[in-house]
């Protein structure tokens, strides 16, 4: 298993680090190696003891869990009992979940964009347009990630979702190809974008 741990707004000790490395030793019974697993222990207002826990199966699945109590152990404690839950619901599904051969990944790209509002100073503003203060909403790109979207099916992608906490998810569809976005709609039902080549 490959471990590691960071510690954010507090000292890093190795008891904590060996403790968390103890406990996620459990998930070995469902899978085999290798899993990557990345742990982050952070302090919040002095009392909050957090940790986030990332693990990556074998087959490229990811598992991801927060918890926050007031004592580092006992989120740790619970937080491995989230993803052990999850791990033993989906197991099955995972067992299932085959490398796909005939259709490899395809990188993409997720962009955050906000709308801020600037200063128009090289253009005067015409008779029709708005003059009432002077500025115009600018398209300002927040955050980037740079993902893969592995071949899959609808199940496995709302599986690879709801294992990530994730409100979408970007995946290629194992019959066709292309690149789709599963996604949780208001009422807890879930929607597929599909794109045509």
């Amino acid at each position: 298993m490959q471990f590691s741990v960071t510690f954010r707004h507090m000292e890093a000790t190795e008891a904590l680090k060996n403790y968390a490395k103890e406990r996620m030793e459990r998930i070995k019974k469902y899978f085999p190696d290798p899993i990557a697993v990345h742990v982050v222990m952070s302090t919040e207002r002095g009392y909050n003891h957090c940790v986030d826990v990332t693990l990556q199966l074998h087959n490229g699945l990811t598992v991801a869990g927060h918890e926050t109590t007031e004592n580092m152990y006992s989120s740790i404690d619970l937080v491995v009992a989230k993803i052990e839950r999850q791990v033993r619901r989906y197991k099955d599904k995972l067992r299932a979940h085959k490398v796909r051969d005939a259709i490899g990944p395809v990188a993409w790209s997720h962009s955050v964009v906000a709308e801020t509002p600037t200063e128009e100073t090289e253009v005067e503003p015409s008779e029709s347009e708005d003059k009432s203060d002077g500025t115009s909403p600018h398209q300002v790109v927040v955050k980037t990630e740079q993902l893969t979207a592995n071949p899959m099916s609808v199940d496995e992608a709302i599986m690879q979702m709801n294992l990530m906490h994730k409100q979408f998810f970007v995946f290629r569809h194992v019959d066709t190809g292309s690149v789709n976005v599963v996604y949780r709609r208001e009422d807890d039902s879930y929607g597929v974008i599909e794109t045509r080549s």
